[in-house]
């Protein structure tokens, strides 16, 4: 659906190191259904093969230090996966024990590299943004690093297409050139009256979120601007522990202030820089963005999945559930969208208001405000296929070499059927192999595991009766991925 140009070869204006800074959090509203709290928009493959986060982290494979991946604990494993798929297997990855915004996020990052090196130029961009023309992104980037390393606080502007509302602008001391140059102030996200004045103007720029700066550059700017956060900040990294391949910051973090890197430094300071980028840029943070990038036809439909059109003008139609058909017959400006257990449809001129759906989603107790059907794990993934009163039917596939922690359950017992693949099975002291069409039983109250010793994905059915069926219901003895 999507495609960019990589072009990777980027000419360096300085000896500085450079360290991509990568923040990876996020709360997956913006496009519901396809993107969840639980697994949001950076993650999911809107193109064919790769999620938005594996192609930033492809435009940074030459000429770049090791990057530094920041996130949550929910998403530790997905960030480690996906990184490792993409080819990158000397990530630093920094855990927040709660999101702080991307102030602290951003401070964390500059003194973990000033640690040893705080000359290094830090490249901070966000995991979502797509970047059609990477070597026009790699000649910003190039800009930008040269007026860090004289010491100046970079960001990076989009020239505006279009009276977009729904993105913050920077206005220009003057009409935007290619080199980094003084800015006058942030604007908020305008109406569209001011967005089309703004535009005209032709001295505003798009807030593309991106930032390039040295680590004690920054380091001074907080001190400067933000002074409480940084000892906040230090403790909760001077007490980082490893926690497998990951570091954990110190619970300390919680006590920094919950504020944006804009509103905390980019608006405070008075000689910082940017410098426009025309690299095709989109945040894809709207439904509309999505069918601007998803190449319409020519009445202006742009259809994924099992997914037909009948007289449509201006409007996405797209299925992620290979089950679920879908057709529109005379739709205008419309926006629908179905997965395997929800479905948005709405006015494109009011996809941004699609926060307000998973609200009244979560507000009323639905699950699909925040979760999916199909859950990720370490391991692997497991979706739910029916559920009543004392029972679950639940379909698990487990990785080659993977393995579900020892563990008991105090209301419920299981059946396990293979569907392909092969599964080692332990039952208390009883550890047996088990191949297609075979099936086991665990005991309410039997101390188990599963494990796939295979080189193929092992795919089985769960059955769980009992009176209580929540995921909680576990008691962990043994945990390869530290979650005991």
């Amino acid at each position: 659906m999507f495609s960019e140009l990589f072009h990777l070869e980027l000419d360096l204006p300085t000896k500085h190191r450079i360290y991509p800074v990568i923040l990876c959090g996020g709360s997956g509203t913006r496009l519901w259904p396809v993107s969840r709290r639980s697994y949001p928009k950076q993650f999911v493959p809107f193109t064919d093969d790769e999620s938005l986060f594996q192609m930033t982290l492809r435009r940074l494979e030459s000429g770049f230090e090791a990057p530094i991946l920041l996130t949550g604990n929910d998403f530790r494993f997905t960030v480690a996966e996906q990184a490792q798929q993409t080819g990158i297997d000397q990530a630093t990855i920094l855990i927040e024990p709660v999101a702080r915004n991307t102030a602290p996020a951003i401070l964390a990052a500059a003194l973990l590299i000033s640690e040893t090196d705080p000359d290094g130029i830090m490249v901070v961009l966000p995991s979502d943004h797509m970047h059609h023309d990477v070597s026009k992104f790699h000649a910003a980037l190039s800009n930008g690093i040269a007026a860090a390393a004289e010491g100046h606080v970079v960001t990076f502007g989009i020239t505006p297409t279009r009276p977009e509302t729904g993105f913050g602008y920077i206005e220009l001391a003057k009409a935007p050139s290619e080199v980094a140059q003084d800015f006058v102030r942030f604007v908020e996200k305008p109406d569209e009256e001011r967005a089309r004045e703004m535009l005209s103007s032709g001295r505003f720029l798009w807030n593309s979120g991106s930032f390039c700066f040295s680590a004690k550059t920054m380091i001074a700017a907080f001190e400067t601007h933000c002074p409480e956060m940084v000892p906040v900040v230090r403790r909760a990294l001077d007490d980082r522990v490893s926690d497998l391949d990951f570091t954990r910051l110190a619970s300390v973090y919680e006590e920094s202030q919950d504020i944006s890197f804009d509103y905390a430094i980019m608006e405070q300071i008075s000689d910082g820089k940017v410098v426009p980028m025309a690299s095709g840029w989109n945040d894809l943070g709207s439904w509309r963005t999505i069918w601007q990038e998803s190449r319409p036809d020519e009445a202006g439909v742009a259809r994924k999945g099992h997914a037909w059109a009948i007289d449509c003008q201006e409007t996405l139609l797209r299925s992620d559930d290979p089950d679920t058909a879908m057709v529109g017959i005379g739709l205008r400006n419309i926006v629908a969208v179905a997965t395997g257990d929800a479905v948005l449809v709405a006015d494109m001129d009011r996809s941004q208001e699609v926060r307000d759906a998973v609200a009244l989603l979560r507000d009323g107790g639905f699950k699909q405000a925040e979760e999916f059907a199909k859950c990720y794990r370490p391991w692997g993934w497991y979706e739910t296929l029916a559920l009543g009163e004392r029972f679950q039917v639940k379909r698990i596939m487990v990785k080659p070499g993977a393995k579900l922690s020892l563990q008991s359950h105090v209301h419920r017992a299981e059946h396990w059927v293979v569907v392909s693949g092969a599964a080692r099975v332990t039952v208390d002291d009883d550890v047996k192999l088990l191949g297609e069409n075979q099936s086991t039983y665990i005991p309410l109250g039997a101390v188990h595991r599963l494990e796939n010793p295979g080189k193929v994905d092992l795919h089985l059915i769960e059955v769980q009766s009992g009176a209580y069926l929540g995921e909680d219901d576990i008691v962990r003895y043994e945990d390869i991925y530290a979650r005991t």
